[in-house]
């Protein structure tokens, strides 16, 4: 499963000049806002969560929070997620990938979900 999220950086830069350190804590847990240094990465974090509960098929909401998913770096700095055990195992997640990318006012990220259903012969619905 796959999901993609995109959002002008310039909403997080006033988000963050409204609300400070409090605004991240809508949607990042303290070791995130730890690993942001500038507003266009935060974007690039909540355009992760959102690509995210796409690919999930549900959005952020009741079934997939903000805080369902947590994202740290690998060794070489690669955005990574952590998933909580509610989500590993209502959705049967067997891996994730994400990638965050920034371009002028932009941030963007893209998320593959694989499942234990995805997995199956029956991946493609015929007719």
């Amino acid at each position: 499963m796959i999901g993609i999220d995109i959002i002008k950086t310039s909403r997080m830069n006033r988000l963050m000049e409204r609300f400070r350190e409090k605004g991240l804590r809508r949607f990042l847990s303290e070791d995130e806002i730890k690993l942001v240094k500038s507003y266009k990465t935060a974007a690039g974090f909540w355009a992760a969560k959102e690509a995210f509960s796409k690919a999930l098929g549900t959005g952020i909401g009741e079934e997939c929070s903000f805080f369902d998913m947590k994202i740290y770096k690998s060794k070489k700095g690669a955005p990574l997620f952590a998933l909580s055990k509610k989500i590993i195992e209502k959705f049967q997640i067997t891996d994730v990938s994400l990638s965050i990318t920034h371009d002028g006012e932009y941030a963007i990220s893209i998320v593959s979900i694989e499942t234990i259903q995805s997995s199956t012969a029956d991946k493609i619905k015929q007719f």
